[in-house]
Parts: structure tokens; sequence; C-alpha cells
């Protein structure tokens, strides 16, 4: 074995109950906003303030899962920068050619 198994292998376990108990609380936070968008799917408002209300409420659950179900939370920081970075610049790709692409479409 080198270095890194033998040092692997001589640390501490981990305290399940915590990680359990964190995991519990995602699944929570989780169910409940789901609820939430259910109840508002059903309600009669307006529908920019409901889509506007639903993707929030998308973008919370999102974080929430790349958070606890993705370990990210337990990352370094460096590795939370560049995955947001990515992110972003897939978003801005996004914005540039989804509007040429709806051009192309409408093309007679």
């Amino acid at each position: 074995m080198d270095a890194i198994q033998i040092a692997l292998a001589k640390r501490p376990p981990k305290n399940r109950s915590i990680i359990q108990e964190h995991l519990f609380y995602g699944v929570g936070v989780l169910l409940v906003l789901t609820g939430v968008e259910v109840f508002l799917a059903y309600q009669n408002m307006e529908l920019i303030r409901m889509l506007t209300l639903l993707m929030g409420l998308s973008i919370v659950k999102a974080a929430l899962i790349i958070g606890y179900f993705m370990h990210m939370k337990y990352e370094i920081s460096r590795m939370k920068w560049i995955t947001m970075t990515s992110l972003t610049i897939c978003l801005v790709l996004m914005c540039i050619f989804l509007p040429d692409a709806h051009r192309i479409v409408t093309l007679e």
C-alpha cells in the first residue's frame, strides 16, 4: 500500500448520525418545497407571477440537490468555483445561441 491508502485506513470513521441528519434535513426541505410547488401549480394566479415563483423554487431545489446529494457542500472552495464558473459559462452560451435557434425556426 502506498502512503495515501495507509493514511486513509488510519483516519477515524465519520460520525454516521451527523451525515444522516444532514441527509434527512435535505430530503425534508426538498419535500416541503415540492409541496409548495404543487400547491402553487393549482392556484389561480397570474401566469408570470406563478412561473417566477416556480422557477425561483426550482433554483433553490437545484442548489439543495447539488449541495446535499452531489456532496458539493463538503468540497473545497476551488471545486465550487470551478463548477459555478462552468455553469455560468453554459448559461451565457445558451442565452447567446437560443435566440439564434428561434430565428432559424421562424425563417420563411
